[in-house]
């Protein structure tokens, strides 16, 4: 048991990450995708691979290029992708869906193109595949069938890229994981996402409670008493609340 950060989007900075492990020595640390390390990603967090757990889903940035790409999942710490699984950290169970909903595979609203990614190669063409696989963008899209082996499954903690449909860009297939993997839990299912750059506290809602992590923000949840803390505050929330504020007053 302990604190568990999740850290908001990195686009290749992890200092204030250090800075707040060292000050805090939080239990484990779960990066929420577009970590686009400028090294592997073990050599970026090298100064804390002593001192925590550290996991991490994709982002669709950390499909950019090929560097984004080896540096991540190529990286010694490739093994802690939480993309598609339920593991147990800080002793909760956490289930992770990395990447994004994209039109050519499959967009919420509709049906999918593809279920799997093997379908998708089959159709695409070998000209389109990389590295005898798929396309490097599509590394980091939801498929069907990634997201539906989370079905059946429970867990404690959701940890997305993208938002659920609390968000005004979120899906609502998202929400409706969250409150499948929260079905017979005693105490209400939480969910963190990154991807759209904001520090969100949104509404209770039925199943769960949902939670945006900021740009380089980090937020902590304490495994035991439950509680939510932010650790950093994401660097636009202050401009992003501001926005919000002014749309509030037209």
């Amino acid at each position: 048991m302990g604190t568990i950060f999740f850290c908001g989007d990195p686009h290749g900075h992890f200092n204030h990450i250090i800075k707040a492990v060292r000050d805090h020595r939080p239990a484990a640390v779960i990066l929420l995708g577009d970590q686009q390390a400028l090294r592997s990603l073990e050599i970026e967090l090298v100064e804390i691979i002593s001192l925590t757990e550290i996991w991490w889903i994709p982002g669709n940035h950390d499909t950019d290029s090929e560097s984004d790409y080896d540096n991540l999942f190529h990286s010694k710490l490739s093994d802690r992708n939480l993309h598609s699984r339920v593991v147990e950290i800080a002793g909760i169970r956490i289930a992770g869906l990395g990447g994004v909903f994209r039109s050519k595979v499959w967009m919420p609203q509709d049906n999918p193109e593809f279920e799997s990614p093997a379908e998708y190669l089959k159709k695409c063409g070998k000209g389109n595949h990389w590295r005898g696989g798929l396309p490097l963008k599509h590394r980091s899209t939801i498929f069907p069938n990634e997201y539906f082996g989370l079905i059946g499954e429970r867990a404690d903690v959701l940890i997305t890229h993208d938002a659920p449909g609390a968000h005004p860009y979120g899906s609502d297939l998202i929400s409706d994981l969250a409150r499948n993997l929260g079905i017979g839990n005693q105490r209400l299912l939480k969910s963190f996402h990154g991807h759209q750059h904001d520090s969100l506290k949104y509404p209770a809602q039925e199943g769960f409670r949902p939670y945006g992590v900021g740009l380089r923000g980090i937020t902590s949840l304490d495994t035991e008493t439950w509680e939510i803390e932010i650790i950093r505050p994401g660097e636009q929330d202050a401009q992003r609340q501001q926005h919000r504020e002014k749309m509030v007053s037209k």
